[in-house]
C-alpha cells in the first residue's frame, strides 16, 4: 500500500479546543558528537527530550519526525547547531515553538596532583534549547563533583575537620555577538571554575602521595557551601561572555543525615 493512501490520524481535527504547550519524545538514548577543546570532537551517548507545541485543532503530532531530525544532525551538537535543529523541528511539525534537552556524560583526562597519573573523569552536561517564532535560547549546564572541608569544623576542633564530596551545578546563557549568535563557552572552562572554587577537586585516580596532597589541600582551603557558590558566581560575573547564570552547590554531608545547598543566579544588566 502506498504511504499516501494511509490515513493521517495525527493531522485530523480535534474539537476539544485545548492547545498543548509540549508534545514529543523523551528519554531517547542516542549517540552524539560534541566539541572537545583539546581533541576537537568527543563521541558520547545522550539522553534526549524533544518537544513542540501543538495547536488546539490538531489531534496529535508526528513523533517519527523528531527522530528523523535528530538522525540528520547528530554529528555535532553545539550552541551553534541547536538553533538549526530547533527551527527544523518547528518547520517539519508546523509548530510555533520547539524545545530540546540533551543530557550526556562528557569525559576529561585528569592528572593526579603528585604522581601525574591520568584517568578519565566524567561530568554530566546538559544542552537546553528553545525556539519560538524565530527567537531562540540556549543554556549550557555542567555538573562538577568537588570536595569541601567545613571551616567551622576546622576552627572548633583540636585536630582534623570533616569534609565531604559535593556537586557544583552551573548553568549559563552566553552573550550574543554582532550576528546574534551566542558566544562560545567551553565545558572545560566551567569545570575549571567549579573545581577552583571548592576546597579541592575530585580525581578519578589517586595514589597515596596524591591522597595526602589532596587531603592537605582541602584542609588549607576550607569552604562552606555558601563560599563555593559565591566564588563561582564572582568568576562567572567577571566573564564578559556570560549573560546569565544559575549556580547550585550541594554538599553531601558526612556528619549529617541531610545535604546542605546554596543557590544563586545573576543577569547581566
Amino acid at each position: 500500500m502506498h504511504p499516501d493512501s494511509l490515513p493521517d490520524v495525527q493531522s485530523s481535527q480535534d474539537l476539544r479546543g485545548i492547545p498543548l504547550q509540549e508534545v514529543g519524545v523523551r528519554d531517547l538514548k542516542y549517540p552524539i558528537r560534541v566539541l572537545d577543546r583539546r581533541r576537537g570532537y568527543q563521541d558520547t551517548v545522550a539522553t534526549i527530550s524533544m518537544a513542540v507545541s501543538l495547536p488546539h485543532h490538531f489531534k496529535g503530532t508526528h513523533m517519527s519526525r523528531f527522530v528523523e531530525v535528530l538522525n540528520h544532525y547528530h554529528d555535532e551538537f553545539t550552541l551553534h547547531t541547536l538553533p538549526t535543529i530547533l527551527e527544523e523541528l518547528r518547520r517539519r511539525l508546523h509548530a510555533e515553538s520547539a524545545r530540546i534537552e540533551i543530557t550526556f556524560p562528557y569525559f576529561l583526562e585528569r592528572s593526579a596532583p603528585v604522581t601525574g597519573l591520568t584517568a578519565l573523569m566524567d561530568y554530566t552536561c546538559t544542552f537546553t534549547g528553545f525556539s519560538f517564532n524565530g527567537q531562540d535560547d540556549f543554556i549550557l549546564g555542567v555538573r562538577v563533583p568537588v570536595t569541601s572541608l567545613c571551616p567551622c569544623s576546622k576552627e572548633i576542633s583540636d585536630y582534623g575537620a570533616h569534609n565531604q564530596r559535593g556537586e557544583v551545578f552551573i548553568q549559563v546563557r552566553s552573550v550574543r555577538d554582532d550576528q546574534g549568535k551566542p558566544t562560545f563557552i567551553w565545558i572545560e572552562e566551567l569545570v575549571d571554575i567549579a573545581e577552583s572554587s571548592a576546597s579541592a577537586p575530585v580525581y578519578p585516580l589517586l595514589k597515596r602521595q596524591d591522597e595526602r596532597y589532596v587531603t592537605m589541600q582541602a584542609y588549607d582551603k576550607p569552604a562552606f557551601v555558601e563560599d563555593i557558590a559565591r566564588d563561582v558566581a564572582l568568576k562567572l560575573m567577571e566573564d564578559p561572555r556570560v549573560a546569565w547564570f544559575e549556580v547550585m552547590v550541594t554538599n553531601f554531608e558526612s556528619i549529617h543525615n541531610h545535604n546542605a545547598y546554596a543557590r544563586t543566579s545573576w543577569q547581566r544588566p
